[in-house]
Formats: C-alpha cells, structure tokens, sequence
C-alpha cells in the first residue's frame, strides 16, 4: 500500500512540477545560482549583523540547514537510488540540483520577508507564513496543510525513522555484521549493537534538543562542517586511486541518464526510472522545494532577504553538488552498485573496496560519517517539525515541551522499524510537503524576481 502512494506522490507530475518552478526561477533571476555563486560563497563568512531580529548568524543557520539535509540522503539515499535507477540517477540528481539551487534561494528570501517576530521577541518563518502573509489570510488553509506534512516528514519520515535506521545499520554492520549477539525486542531479535546505539542515539539527541535552537545550532556548527571535510577527502582517496576510471564513469552515467545503455525498446523505461529515482533522492536529500531550510533560514539576524537567499542556495551546492556527487562516484568507481547490496552495504562496500585501507578501517570512517550526519539531522528535522506544530497550535510551551518528548520516543523505536517501510514513508512525506510550497513558490516568484532587482540595483 505504501509503495502504491509513493508512487502515485512521486509520479511524473510532482517531478515535473520540481523541475519546473526551478526552471522558471531560475530564468526569472537570470542564472543567479551562477552568477551570484562567488557572492553567496562570501556572504556565509560576513560579520553578524547585530542588533537585528534573529536568533543566529548566517553561517549558523547554514549549518543547522545542512545538518538537516546532510544525512542518510547523501549515503545511504544515493546509494539507493543508484541501485533502483542506475548510474543516470546521479546525472538527474545534479539536474534538479542545479534548478534547486534557485528554489532554494527564493524559499530562503521569502522566508526572511515574510517572517514574524512574536511578543517574547523570538522569531518564526517558514513557507507557512509567506504562504499566509505573502498569498494572503484566504490561503491559510494551504499553510497548514503545509504545517501537518511537515510533522509528518519530521516525526515519521526524514527527521527519524530513516536517520536512526542508517546509524544503527551502519554500526551493526562494524561492530556486528554476522548477528553473533542478538536480544528479543518487541517479540523480534535485533542485534545488541543496533539496541546499545539507538539507545545511546537517542539520550544525545535529548540533550541537545530540550536545549532548543541555539543549542542544535551550536552543535550544527561543529559537527557539520567537520565531518563533510573528512568524508568528501576519504572519496578524494578513491578518486585518485580510481582515477584512470573517471572518464568511463561519466559516460556511463550520462549513457544512463537517457537510456542508452537500455536493451531495445527500453530507452525511455530506463529513462523515466533514472530520472525519478534521482530527483526523489536528489529532492530528499538537499530538500529543495520541500519548504524546510526556510523555517532555520527564517531565525537569521539580517533584515535583508536576498542576502540570506544566497546564503542558503550554497548549502544545494554543498549537499548535492558536492557531497551527493562524492557518494556517487565512489559506488560507480568500485562497480559496488549492481553486485546485489542495497543501501548503506553499498556504500560500505565502495569505501573498502575503494580505499587503500584495511576493510574495518574503512567501515570504520563510513559509520562514524554516517552516524554525525544523521545524528545531526535528527536535531534539524526536531527544529523544522517543532516549527510547524508552534505555527498549527501557537507558541505553547507545554505542548511543545509534549512534542519534543514524542519526537525522541520517535527516535527511540525507529531503529526497529523495517528499513523499506521507512524510506518509502519519507518519500511520500516528502513530496506532500512539496506540493503546498511549491504552490507558493510559484505565486511570489514575481516577489522573489523583485526584490532581488532592487538589491542588486542599491548595490
């Protein structure tokens, strides 16, 4: 039943509605994801703005929205999508990437505009409010269809389930991969590695989410941008040891892309999955679109949106673009794609086939990657989820304390979920979001295309 709702969520239409408002935006701001890049890089290293309305600087914000989209999408997710679409996947990955880069930029504008400052003097803005303030007080309804997906997608899809599945996975692989130790749980038997680490995935996760937005970011900032910097070198390792092979692996994934490598008849087939399976994992995993980097781009201290649009556009550039890519090419490099493996064993598998280490120092760095990854995109997904129940109930301590509570037992019993189940139930989650805020996209684009002509013309 789920696949069948996956599917229908994520046919052609979602797709081509994904591709389309990137591309409208992205004619409408004439390339700003690439004439603007150079600019976007800077502004994330600008002095705060003090004195403005915000809770956290620019590059604080930008790592607690990465620390929510880099996470199982970039090992696990492209591994998956590799396996089900082939090597073009990756190609339609940077497709949507590219287009999202701009959508990105326009949620994160919106989201500074139209944001809302509330009587303690915190803030609050997402797709919610420039749906309500910048659509108007009629299309409330579509807010909050937008607010009810959202916990959705942070209670039962991308924020829990999916993440504390890949770290508990991933640690059972290391510390156990033949299931010698095993414990009844819930009437099944698990692996005392994956009990032991969830238990310990989710006491830290507690920690760090009672403490609330500034805490989640100050961890972000740590964590984040040390463990991409070790990741994207351990695929820089592959690369260079598998370099004669970098040539035939582009013109695999481009032969793939459109169906080339096909048997007769099949082109379009092989197409259609390729290019399905790479933006639903490339949209998963970058969440542009979705609506979500808004809601933290929304807490910056700046009063001026176009700066904080560029700020978070690069954040598409480094999940997709960057670390997404370094997955992908280290699974195709190491052929470890289409040898039976499904999801984090294929990246696991590339890493100690493709370093030149031992095999358990390469499992080694893989887990320890995943799981900082992961573990930081629960605390973002709490922030997003936390969100959309304050804008669906107001700003009530006590049922907000109730759903941080319900969001850890979330993240609790998650790594007993079946594994299938869980991805196929952040997708549809996913791509629910979508719908209501690509809406909106698409009814302030003349805003966004405004706003942005002003600035650069004061500049």
């Amino acid at each position: 039943m789920l696949k069948l709702i996956d599917d229908f969520v994520w046919g052609t239409p979602l797709i081509v509605f994904i591709l389309f408002v990137g591309f409208i935006l992205t004619i409408m701001l004439r390339g700003i994801q690439v004439t603007k890049l150079s600019l976007a890089v800077k502004s994330i290293f600008a002095n705060d703005k003090s004195g403005k309305d915000g809770e956290v600087s620019s590059f604080g914000a930008l790592c607690m929205a990465l620390s929510a989209t880099i996470g199982t999408g970039n090992i696990v997710g492209v591994a998956t999508a590799l396996v089900a679409g082939g090597p073009g996947a990756l190609f339609w990955m940077w497709i949507a990437a590219f287009l999202g880069t701009a959508t990105k930029y326009a949620e994160s504008l919106l989201a500074i505009k139209y944001r809302v400052v509330e009587e303690d003097g915190h803030v609050v803005g997402g797709p919610f409010y420039y749906i309500e303030n910048g659509m108007g007080k009629k299309f409330k309804w579509l807010a909050k269809i937008f607010a009810i997906f959202g916990i959705g997608a942070g209670l039962l899809g991308i924020g829990t389930f999916t993440q504390i599945n890949g770290i508990t996975d991933a640690v059972k692989n290391f510390f156990d991969p033949s299931n010698a130790h095993m414990v009844n749980v819930f009437g099944m038997e698990y692996s005392w590695s994956v009990v032991v680490s969830g238990i310990i995935i989710t006491v830290c996760a507690a920690l760090v989410i009672i403490g609330g937005v500034k805490r989640i970011s100050s961890v972000s900032q740590v964590i984040v941008p040390f463990m991409a910097i070790i990741y994207v070198s351990a695929v820089i390792v592959i690369i260079v040891t598998h370099i004669a092979d970098v040539p035939r692996v582009f013109v695999l994934i481009i032969e793939s892309a459109f169906g080339l490598r096909a048997a007769t008849g099949g082109a379009l087939g092989a197409m259609m999955l390729a290019m399905q399976k790479g933006v639903a994992r490339g949209i998963f995993s970058n969440e542009a679109g979705l609506g979500s980097a808004p809601i933290a781009a929304a807490t910056v201290k700046t009063d001026e949106p176009v700066e904080q649009g560029l700020v978070s556009m690069t954040g598409t550039v480094i999940d997709t673009l960057i670390i997404c890519t370094m997955t992908g090419l280290a699974i195709l490099l190491t052929n470890t794609w289409d040898i039976g493996l499904e999801g984090v064993n294929v990246t696991i598998k590339a890493f100690q086939m493709g370093l030149p280490f031992p095999a358990q120092v390469s499992s080694c760095i893989l887990m320890l990657c995943l799981v900082f990854f992961a573990f930081t995109t629960i605390l973002g997904w709490n922030y997003y989820s936390e969100k959309c129940v304050e804008y669906l109930v107001g700003n009530n301590p006590i049922i907000i304390k109730i759903y941080r509570w319900i969001y850890i037992l979330a993240i609790f019993i998650g790594p007993f979920m079946t594994v299938s189940a869980v991805w196929i139930l952040a997708d549809i989650f996913n791509g629910l979001m979508a719908f209501p805020n690509l809406i909106a996209l698409v009814a302030l684009s003349g805003v966004v295309a405004a706003e942005t002509k002003k600035y650069f013309a004061k500049r």
